[in-house]
């Protein structure tokens, strides 16, 4: 009865004190805004079946994702045995549930218990080695230093401290019930080879005290851990269900355009104009009051197995960026607010769960504070961090609107980004050009235009999307033209927008300033809408994205497809043919992905398949499709300079592309053309292989229209 009594008022303790950091938990990342994220609830328990439950993103890399399979069903499987445990402690009773289940049945549970236990102890061994050992990149950077690399090697100690009791236990057991002690229950396969042996001299009053620490040691070391859990990095045990059931659903390359910024562009644009309500607050986020409820949770989810900052184009080449780094901070933010919010609380009385939007006087803020500008001002946007976290983690979110807030309320960017933004307010591009220029790419070639085809009451198949660097870098015009005469070619009837053509904003948001994206989008939809147009191709990827993706979100619905997809199916039609010899069939080819067309959209097959119609040797790259290293020019880093770093990044690509040894490189991005024509140019003088756009490849091939 002592024993029982002694146990109910641990089972207490334990519980209590978990439901207590439980709520401290919840309060903490109730301090974020509200967001409304429910519909599509069947696709919602899909991703968790398949990411959180099957740890399908895991097996990028199989060899870890085997032993972290191993520990991850010890945990879910072996904790089920913690019911009869629980149920032996309260009644007194021994390994109650062998009474009620088959011999055979009882003994196979305890058998694959075991089994899982000594498979967890291999396991956590070898995840210690791989950190301290071996001591794998990802688990060495300087964002580890201090308690999050203690964090993470006392959670494996812990792992197999409570594998080794529940052996300890069993051994001991076995050895009582073959002395008539306890009945005979269960298979021990691994503590009767392991364990047993050790103790098989031992006293029965020995056995008794082994068993019974053995059993007291595990249960209190599960409630002890089930408490640590709350404040570790392993919490994402727990939360890694409701963090994947509320993961973003829309493309990767889809940003949310924020309601109050819509009024005010809709007013400024149109002073008589009904514009709709929004709710005040700041522009983008200073500190975690600003940030979204889901976005805190990402923070708590976080792993911290460094798997985003070890594909983070920024952080590869020496950036103060890591994105792992950034979902620390937001957490550590938070416990700071949280703790200051508990000061006063008696250990015994429970938090309440509406938290109190406070924080300690003169403590420095999340933006500025605990995470800078330059890491901010690092990121390229190219996803890589979101498609790598194995629980559909979101560093990028938390980046943009700290950003937002940077240039909306502080009015900081860099010099060379407050002059694109002076270009797109004033000129609709972010260089300085004329809109009277935006047809030159055009001269000797009959391009029909919009205004003209309207004025004669015709509507063109497709509308051609020519973007910036289409209508203005004299290397992206050459792309521009062979897509016209492959139009032309396949008998498409298309139009451009020529001088009414702008910038599509895209620029403008990733770099901050909703308010100037937001003027150029509802501009543009306003003219095309007028026009009535209903389908778009374009050959620049983050004109694809915005159109396709973020337009719909101001009135702007259209079909837009980028021109490999279209190219693709103009040759499955037949309407483009490709002629029996042309200069490239048999060269090899590397194709490099675009961040926005492969992982913002998922269009990966498309260029592909137009090279391998070219009947081109296509080799892929080490990183390619989702895994796929950004050119560096994304998140509008395309406009300014790199921070500081070891080296740049669109380097570090051709790198890769001249490790490949190809006779040609392909893209099907104007911002990649430009980043990787500079990087192979600075990498090698002579023998460069042709860098050249999907649709050049194929203008040389295609036959003539008879």
């Amino acid at each position: 009865m002592i024993q029982q009594i002694a146990f109910a008022v641990t089972l207490g303790l334990g519980i209590f004190l978990f439901v207590r950091s439980a709520r401290q938990l919840i309060r903490n990342i109730r301090l974020g805004r509200h967001e409304a994220i429910n519909g599509q609830r069947a696709r919602r328990w899909r991703e968790v079946v398949r990411v959180a439950l099957g740890q399908s993103k895991m097996f990028v890399r199989p060899i870890p994702a085997f032993f972290h399979l191993i520990i991850y069903a010890g945990f879910l499987i072996i904790n089920t045995e913690i019911l009869e445990i629980l149920i032996d402690g309260l009644a007194g009773t021994h390994r109650v549930f062998s009474y009620f289940f088959p011999e055979s049945l009882y003994g196979f549970i305890i058998a694959v218990y075991e089994v899982l236990a000594l498979g967890t102890i291999v396991a956590a061994a070898v995840f210690l080695i791989r950190r301290h050992v071996l001591r794998l990149p990802r688990f060495t950077g300087s964002d580890l230093d201090g308690w999050p690399r203690r964090d993470a090697a006392l959670i494996l100690l812990i792992e197999i401290a409570l594998m080794v009791f529940f052996l300890t236990m069993n051994g001991a057991d076995r050895l009582l019930q073959q002395r008539g002690h306890y009945p005979e229950a269960g298979w021990f396969p691994v503590s009767s080879w392991l364990v047993s042996p050790l103790m098989e001299g031992w006293s029965t009053a020995g056995l008794l005290v082994a068993e019974r620490a053995g059993w007291w040691l595990h249960i209190v070391g599960v409630l002890a851990f089930l408490n640590y859990l709350i404040w570790s990095k392993h919490l994402h045990i727990i939360l890694s269900f409701p963090n994947v059931y509320y993961s973003r659903l829309e493309p990767q390359g889809e940003m949310t355009a924020m309601p109050q910024v819509t009024r005010e562009v809709q007013l400024m644009l149109n002073p008589n104009a009904e514009a709709p309500a929004a709710n005040g607050g700041s522009f983008g986020a200073k500190d975690v009051f600003d940030l979204s409820w889901k976005q805190l949770l990402d923070a708590y989810s976080c792993t911290e197995c460094g798997r985003c900052t070890s594909v983070c184009p920024a952080s590869l080449t020496g950036k103060k960026l890591s994105p792992r780094l950034i979902m620390m901070k937001t957490r550590d933010r938070m416990e700071e607010i949280g703790r200051y919010q508990d000061r006063q609380l008696p250990w015994y009385r429970l938090p309440s769960l509406q938290p109190l939007r406070e924080a300690p006087p003169d403590s420095p803020p999340l933006l500025g504070g605990y995470i800078t500008e330059e890491e901010l001002w690092a990121c390229t946007t190219c996803n890589a961090c979101v498609q790598e976290c194995p629980v559909n983690i979101n560093p990028l979110a938390i980046i943009a609107d700290l950003r937002r807030a940077l240039v909306m309320e502080e009015a900081r960017m860099p010099a060379e980004l407050t002059q694109m933004s002076s270009n797109l307010e004033n000129n609709g591009a972010p260089w300085q050009m004329g809109q009277q220029d935006r047809l030159n790419w055009a001269e000797d070639l009959i391009v029909p235009t919009m205004a003209e085809m309207a004025a004669r009451g015709e509507v063109p198949e497709v509308l051609f999307w020519v973007g910036c660097s289409g209508s203005f870098d004299e290397r992206n015009k050459k792309v521009t033209r062979a897509l016209a005469g492959l139009l032309s070619a396949a008998g498409i009837s298309y139009a451009v927008l020529g001088t009414e053509e702008n910038c599509t904003g895209d620029p403008a948001r990733r770099a901050g300033n909703e308010f100037v994206f937001q003027m150029l989008a509802l501009q543009n939809i306003q003219l095309l809408n007028g026009y009535g147009i209903k389908k778009i191709v374009t050959a620049c990827p983050h004109c694809f994205n915005t159109l396709r993706n973020e337009y719909p979100q101001l009135g702007g619905q259209y079909e837009v497809i980028h021109h490999s997809e279209l190219l693709q199916q103009l040759l499955l039609e037949g309407r483009l043919r490709i002629r029996e010899e042309h200069p490239w069939q048999g060269r090899s080819v590397a194709y490099h992905d675009s961040c926005y067309l492969g992982r913002g959209n998922g269009v990966y097959e498309a260029p592909r398949q137009v090279l391998e119609q070219l009947r081109m040797e296509l080799k892929e790259l080490k990183r390619c499709r989702q895994n796929g290293l950004c050119c560096g020019a994304g998140g509008a880093q395309m406009f300014k300079e790199e921070e500081r770093g070891t080296h740049r990044i669109n380097r570090e690509r051709a790198d890769e592309l001249l490790q490949a040894r190809t006779e040609a490189v392909a893209v099907a991005c104007p911002f990649c053309m430009t980043m990787l024509d500079d990087g192979l140019r600075q990498k090698a003088e002579n023998g460069l292989p042709p860098l050249r756009d999907v649709a050049e490849y194929l203008a040389d091939a295609v036959a003539q229209p008879q």
